[in-house]
């Protein structure tokens, strides 16, 4: 009997080895199919030339499909706060090349590109380059210049850059008047309030795209809370000039008439002094989550 029992035994402990290792081996197998699917498609990916040569007439049909897969891409990549974004370019390539009158794909494909991580694959030089390719197909179409500016003020800080692009898209057919006033004011500023503001407005109020117009009001909110923010602490300074010292709660400003309420940001939380006595969002504030997002990823 003892026999027998230790029989069994051994061949359970056998068999429980031998589901694992078939597990382990599945497990590996799975990897490795997946692993040969993405260096497919990344092959296919990087043929834009050839599939535009077998798409023939049904290129633009292509371009259509290959937009919708760069939507599903940066939608699957943003909803799980993946940053690497390697593929949209070779995406947005390969849609352009089959048709390059699409242009819903430079403008968006252009945000998309030059945005930091995590809202975007933080790339300014590949969205300036697909913009482009978008102006060389598209000469006439004047908001390519207005994606172009955008891209040279926010993301490259380069205000020349920006201010020329805005001047030469006043020129052209259907310009708005304000493309020649950003670029005199661009020229003069550089970076400011006002204009930023402008800007992510701009894109809010003319986006169809329920993920950029979240994006943009991000921004717009964000751009709301430092300039109060920079406001509060001038009259921090004010408050120490009469009192000899910094605040260290709104309600101080408050009792000394500087203000006539707490404020607070465009989310409803009241703005607080940090250690440093400056002004800041409210540790319950969700954005202050995400001003901390975009300035870890500068």
């Amino acid at each position: 009997m003892k026999s027998q029992k230790a029989m069994a035994l051994l061949l359970l402990l056998a068999l429980t080895g031998g589901f694992a290792g078939i597990w382990k081996l599945q497990h590996s197998i799975d990897k490795e199919r997946a692993a040969l699917s993405e260096e497919r498609d990344d092959v296919l990916l990087r043929s834009g030339k050839l599939m535009k040569l077998m798409s023939l007439e049904y290129a633009p049909l292509m371009a259509d499909f290959y937009w919708t897969r760069v939507v599903q891409f940066y939608g699957n990549k943003h909803v799980r706060g993946n940053a690497n974004m390697e593929l949209l370019w070779p995406l947005l390539d390969i849609t352009t090349t089959l048709d390059p009158n699409l242009l819903i794909a430079y403008r968006f494909g252009g945000m998309f590109l030059s945005q930091r991580a995590p809202s975007g694959a933080g790339r300014p030089d590949l969205a300036v380059q697909l913009i482009q390719r978008g102006i060389q197909a598209n000469p006439d179409y004047w908001r390519f210049y207005e994606d172009l500016g955008f891209v040279y003020y926010f993301d490259l800080k380069d205000y020349q850059k920006a201010s020329e692009a805005y001047l030469e898209g006043s020129k052209k057919p259907g310009a708005q008047m304000w493309m020649k006033v950003m670029a005199a004011k661009i020229a003069a500023e550089g970076e400011s309030f006002s204009t930023s503001v402008f800007l992510w407005k701009d894109i809010y109020e003319t986006t169809t795209d329920p993920t950029i117009k979240k994006n943009a009001e991000l921004h717009l909110q964000l751009l709301k809370a430092k300039e109060d923010c920079r406001q509060l602490d001038a009259l921090a300074d004010e408050y120490e000039k009469r009192f000899g010292r910094r605040p260290t709660r709104m309600s101080e400003m408050v009792q000394a008439g500087l203000l006539r309420a707490i404020p607070g940001d465009p989310l409803g939380f009241a703005y607080i002094f940090g250690e440093n006595g400056k002004a800041e969002l409210n540790l319950d504030s969700p954005l202050l989550e995400q001003q901390l997002i975009l300035e870890h990823f500068k």
